[in-house]
C-alpha cells in the first residue's frame, strides 16, 4: 500500500471562486457552502459561541453559585492536576478575584499519592476547612460513589467535567458535562477549562459583580492553553475559543507567561498552537508528573514578579528532572535487550517506577522498536498502574480485550494509547498473557495512507503561501496542518542539532539556486521512510511554518517524511 496519497480534488462546482488549495482544504474539513466558508475564515466570538444555558444543569449550577456568593459561603474549587485542570482552576481564581470574592479555596490532588478524581479524604478536609460548596473542574464525573455521600457531610457539589459519564451521573446539585446523555449542547468536545469558562459565562449573564461586559475574554488565554493541551477537536466552538485564546495569550498580562516566554526564547506576540503544545503545556504537565503542582498553578495565577520568576525556575527544574527520569527509564529497559527483542509485545515494570511518567517512556520505545509497549509501576496507594503505546500497527484496546478476563482490573484509552491497572499477582504473567493474545487473535491495524493536500515546488514556499495556510489555523485534532509534497527536490545539506543531536535539518535548493530549510524536531534520518543523503534527490513531505525563535523570523518547512 502507498504510504501517502493526494487528497481527492473537490467537484468543479464546489466553491469555484476560490483557489484550488483553499477549495481542497475546506472540502476535506466538511465545509459545505460559501456561507460556511465565510464563517470558517471570519471567526466571530459573539456569533460563534453557544449559549451556556444549553448545557444541561447550567441553571441549577449558576443559581447555587450565586446563592453561595450572596451568602458569603466558602467555595472550594477541586481541580485536576493536568494542564487542562490547572487552567480551569485558574479561570475560577481569576473570576472570583475580579468579582471581589475571597472566601474561596483551591484543592488539586497529588498525582502520585492521591491519583485522579475526588476522594472521601479530600472532601472531608475541605469540609473541615469550612467549605459548603465544592465545584469540581475537569474531574468528578467518574466519582459518583464518593460524591453521592457528600451531602451527608454537609457539602453541596457541582460537577463540571468533559469526560464520559461511564458510571452514571453523581447525585449532586448539578452536573455540567457536554457528554452526558441528556445534554443537547452543540459542542460535545469542550475541554475541562472550556466547561469552566461556560459556567463562568453563565454566572456573569445573571450578575456582573462590577466586571465590565466582555471582560471575561481575558480568561481565554487559559482556555486556549487547555484546549490545545488536551487534544480535543479544534473545530466549531473549540476553534473559536482557541483562535481567541491565542489572540489573548499574545498580549496576556500574566507575568508568569511573559517570563516563561522569555526563558524559552518564545515571541509572546507571535505565539502559536505549536508553542503551547510543545513548550508551555509540557512544563505545566511536568509539575504534576514529578509531584509538585504549586509552581504551575503560581505561574498561571500570580501577578507578582518575584513569584513568577521563582515559578519559572521551578518549572524548568522539574521539567529537566522529568526528562532525566524518562531517559533513565528508557536506558534501564534497553539494558535488558531480551525484553525488547524476544517478544512481539514489550512488557516491563518495576514497583518503584512512577506511573505518571510511563506513557512518555512507552511512546519512546514503541517508536524506536515498532512494537506495542506496556509499562507498569506503583502509585502512592500501592496500586499497580501502567501505560501502553502502539507503534501504530496494533490496536491496544483490542489487544487488552483479547486477554483472559482476569488479566486487567481496568483498562481504557484508544487504539494507539491507553492506561491500565492490574492485581499485583497478575502482573507477573502480564507479558505472557499479552504475547499469547497477540499471537492468537491478530489485533493489527491497517494504517491508512497519509494525506497530502497539494503538490508544490520549493519556489512556492513564500510568505503569501504561509498567509493562505495560516487562515486555516489554529491547527490540531480534526483540523490538521496542511501537508504538501515536494517532488524530486535536491538535498543540498543535512545535519543534526540539539544537545543530543536529536533534531534533523535538511537544506534544499530551489530552481533559482536559493535555499529552503526544513526542520524535524526529535527526528533522525533513521526514522524516515527513506534515509536522506546530501547531493541526492528525494520527495519531501512537509508543512509550512514561520519561526520567531530568538527574535529571528524565518519561513521554513517542517519535515513529515522523506520518501
Amino acid at each position: 500500500m502507498e504510504k501517502y496519497r493526494l487528497r481527492k480534488i473537490p467537484p468543479k462546482k464546489y466553491l469555484p471562486e476560490l483557489p484550488d488549495l483553499e477549495r481542497t482544504l475546506l472540502y476535506h474539513r466538511g465545509v459545505k457552502d460559501e456561507e460556511e466558508a465565510e464563517r470558517f475564515f471570519d471567526v466571530c466570538y459573539e456569533r460563534d459561541l453557544h449559549d451556556p444555558f444549553l448545557l444541561a444543569g447550567m441553571d441549577k449550577a449558576v443559581s447555587r453559585i450565586l446563592k453561595a456568593m450572596n451568602k458569603g459561603e466558602k467555595i472550594a474549587i477541586f481541580g485536576d492536576f493536568d494542564a487542562d485542570g490547572l487552567c480551569a482552576s485558574v479561570c475560577w481564581k481569576d473570576f472570583f478575584s475580579r468579582a471581589g470574592y475571597d472566601n474561596v479555596t483551591f484543592y488539586i490532588p497529588h498525582r502520585h499519592d492521591e491519583g485522579f478524581g475526588v476522594s472521601e479524604d479530600a472532601l472531608s478536609g475541605l469540609k473541615e476547612d469550612g467549605a459548603t460548596l465544592v465545584i469540581t473542574v475537569d474531574c468528578g464525573i467518574a466519582d459518583a460513589k464518593v460524591l453521592n455521600g457528600a451531602k451527608k457531610q454537609g457539602l453541596d457539589v457541582i460537577v463540571t467535567d468533559h469526560h464520559e459519564p461511564i458510571n452514571g451521573l453523581p447525585s449532586v446539585v448539578a452536573v455540567i458535562d457536554p457528554k452526558r446523555g441528556d445534554c443537547s449542547y452543540p459542542n460535545r468536545n469542550l475541554s475541562g477549562a472550556g466547561v469552566a469558562f461556560k459556567v463562568i459565562q453563565g454566572v456573569l449573564s445573571r450578575k456582573r459583580f462590577g466586571i465590565p461586559e466582555g471582560h471575561e475574554k481575558w480568561l481565554l488565554d487559559l482556555v486556549g492553553i487547555a484546549t490545545i493541551s488536551d487534544s480535543v477537536p479544534l473545530i466549531g466552538e473549540n476553534r473559536v475559543l482557541t483562535r481567541y485564546g491565542l489572540l489573548v495569550l499574545r498580549k496576556s498580562p500574566r507575568v508568569g507567561i511573559m517570563k516563561l516566554c522569555r526563558k524559552l526564547n518564545l515571541s509572546q506576540r507571535n505565539i502559536t498552537e505549536d508553542d503551547v503544545g510543545f513548550m508551555i503545556a509540557p512544563r505545566l504537565n511536568a509539575a504534576s508528573r514529578m509531584g509538585d503542582i504549586k509552581d504551575a498553578f503560581t505561574l498561571l495565577s500570580t501577578f507578582d514578579e518575584a513569584e513568577a520568576e521563582e515559578a519559572v525556575r521551578g518549572l524548568e527544574r522539574v521539567n529537566n528532572e522529568r526528562k532525566g527520569v524518562v531517559a533513565s527509564l528508557v536506558r534501564e529497559i534497553k539494558s535488558n535487550s531480551s525484553v525488547l527483542v524476544d517478544h512481539d509485545v514489550v512488557v516491563a515494570g518495576n514497583p518503584n517506577w512512577r506511573p505518571s511518567l510511563l506513557g512518555l517512556v512507552a511512546n519512546s520505545l514503541a517508536q524506536e522498536y515498532s512494537k506495542p509497549v506496556f509499562l507498569w509501576g506503583r502509585d502512592g496507594s500501592q496500586v499497580i498502574k501502567g501505560s501502553c503505546r502502539s507503534c501504530g500497527g496494533v490496536d491496544l484496546l483490542a489487544l487488552m480485550g483479547s486477554t483472559e478476563e482476569s488479566t486487567f482490573d481496568q483498562y481504557g484509552g484508544h487504539q494507539f494509547a491507553g492506561g491500565f491497572s492490574v492485581h499485583f499477582e497478575s502482573v507477573h504473567t502480564l507479558r505472557e498473557e499479552l504475547n499469547v493474545a497477540y499471537a492468537k487473535n491478530g489485533v493489527s491495524v491497517t494504517e491508512a495512507p497519509g494525506e497530502i493536500d497539494a503538490m508544490l515546488s520549493l519556489d512556492d514556499v513564500t510568505n503569501p503561501l504561509y498567509e493562505r495556510v495560516e487562515r486555516f489555523s489554529p491547527f490540531g485534532v480534526e483540523n490538521p496542518k496542511p501537508v504538501f509534497k515536494f517532488k524530486n527536490v535536491l538535498i543540498k545539506r543535512m545535519r543534526t542539532f540539539g544537545k543530543k543531536s536529536e533534531h534533523l535539518e535538511l537544506v534544499f535548493e530551489d530552481k533559482k539556486g536559493g535555499e529552503v530549510r526544513a526542520i524535524g524536531f526529535f527526528m533522525t534520518a533513521k526514522g524516515l521512510d527513506r534515509k536522506p543523503e546530501e547531493g541526492t534527490r528525494a520527495d519531501l513531505i512537509a508543512t509550512v511554518e514561520k519561526s520567531y525563535f530568538g527574535g529571528r523570523v524565518e519561513l521554513r518547512l517542517r519535515i513529515v517524511d522523506v520518501v
